[in-house]
């Protein structure tokens, strides 16, 4: 399990008086993370079964990630993640076996647990975006459905999945996933 960042983006709204509009993606105001970006939770096992949610605006928080996951895993679960705190602590209060990774890049293999599936997940996924030229952060949510969806059928590219992906990239509603993002930014 990891977490990957994307650009807060209120992109194809005519009025936004608070900035300037950006053109083809943007930057980020601040260095590292900060509230104008947009946290993706990445969750994927050994056969490929993957979970993909946007959690909010900013650095990723314990309570955001039991909303997310705490239905999907079981005691006999192995948390493999990268350093950062909110998923030791997270870990440690729901009684999950835990390996930490390294953030340095360094340190990618114990014994049988690695990260690499979510860093490549990662990676393929960041390189399918960039083809959008930035997302707006209220459809974030579909454009990592469809993602799931390419990727679980990647060599099915018949007229049913077609069908199928157009269903699942809707299982969200836009109005839910811009509200929870509008009160994760104003939320401690």
């Amino acid at each position: 399990m990891d977490e990957s960042y994307f650009l807060y983006s209120k992109k194809g709204r005519q009025k936004i008086t608070e900035c300037k509009p950006c053109k083809r993606g943007g930057k980020a105001k601040y260095r590292g993370i900060s509230n104008d970006q947009v946290c993706v939770l990445v969750a994927r096992d050994r056969q490929k079964m993957t979970y993909s949610g946007v959690l909010g605006r900013g650095r990723i928080q314990t309570t955001k990630l039991d909303e997310a996951i705490g239905g999907h895993l079981s005691d006999s679960n192995v948390l493999c993640t990268d350093s950062w705190r909110a998923f030791s602590s997270y870990a440690n209060s729901k009684g999950l076996a835990h390996d930490r990774f390294k953030s340095d890049g360094k340190q990618r293999v114990k014994g049988v647990y690695r990260i690499q599936n979510v860093n490549s997940y990662h990676s393929r996924l960041k390189k399918w975006m960039d083809r959008f030229n930035g997302v707006a952060t209220i459809y974030l949510q579909h454009y990592l459905a469809w993602f799931r969806y390419v990727e679980s059928k990647e060599y099915e590219n018949t007229s049913s999945n077609k069908k199928k992906m157009l269903v699942k990239s809707c299982l969200y509603t836009v109005t839910d996933t811009n509200t929870k993002l509008w009160l994760s930014a104003y939320s401690g």
